[in-house]
This record gives structure tokens, C-alpha cells and sequence, in this order.
């Protein structure tokens, strides 16, 4: 998890929802540890103002998931990337995708995201997630 530049260890959730905050940029997110869970990290997401939570933890061993919402079919990543690359496009089960990183060191400097086009996805309804 370290060699992952949005990865920011074990900053509590206020510190991460000020960090995205700061970007301004629905889709910027980053990585931290849970608070609450041991060996279970978090995918924290902004959108719309408000950072959506994810849990991001290994199961059978070696393979990775990401907490979505109900009904959305379970994939399971040999990789993390690899994950974040899928979660990158809409219609995944999280309320906006993970277009932005939030890298460590990128905190100090000005927020400069790279150009994309203004698509919005379809938002998932604000009670099956926490807000």
C-alpha cells in the first residue's frame, strides 16, 4: 500500500475530508487507514461537496475489494492499482469515480487537476452511503 502515492497511512477521516476538500474537485480521492477496522484501509471520494467512504480491505488471501453499494456485483483485484483503475470509470457502485488522486506531498502545493472532460455520472442515492 505505501508505494501508492494517494496513500496517506493513518490520517483521521476530519484530516481526509479537509485534504479533498481543499482540491475542490468532485472525483479527487485518496487512501488512508481505518479507523475503526484493523488491516482495512479507506477510499475516501469527493462529490458534490461531500467525501464518500469506502472500505478497501484483502480477502481470501491475497485479493482486494472495495466496499459499494448494495446490489452491485463483487469484484475482487490481485492488485490495488488495478482496482482503482476499474473504480476510474462510472458505474461502479461508489458516488463518483476515483479521477483524481490526492497524492502525499501534493497537500503542500496548490491543486492543479488535469484536464478531463465535465461528465457527471449518474450519483447513487445519499442513504446507501455514508455522507
Amino acid at each position: 500500500m505505501e508505494e501508492l502515492e494517494m496513500y496517506h497511512g493513518s490520517i483521521s477521516k476530519s484530516r481526509a475530508e479537509e485534504l479533498l476538500a481543499e482540491t475542490g474537485q468532485d472525483g479527487s480521492f485518496l487512501i488512508r487507514d481505518s479507523e475503526s477496522l484493523p488491516d482495512t484501509y479507506c477510499i475516501c471520494v469527493l462529490y458534490d461537496q461531500c467525501v464518500f467512504t469506502y472500505r478497501l480491505f484483502k480477502v481470501d488471501g491475497d485479493l482486494w475489494k472495495a466496499e459499494t453499494a448494495p446490489g452491485v456485483k463483487e469484484r475482487l483485484f490481485r492488485k490495488v492499482k488495478n482496482l482503482i483503475s476499474a473504480f476510474r470509470h462510472p458505474d461502479q457502485g461508489i458516488a463518483m469515480p476515483l479521477l483524481y488522486p490526492v497524492a502525499v506531498n501534493q497537500h503542500h502545493n496548490h491543486y492543479q487537476p488535469h484536464q478531463q472532460q465535465n461528465r457527471k455520472p449518474k450519483p447513487i442515492p445519499h442513504n446507501r452511503i455514508n455522507c
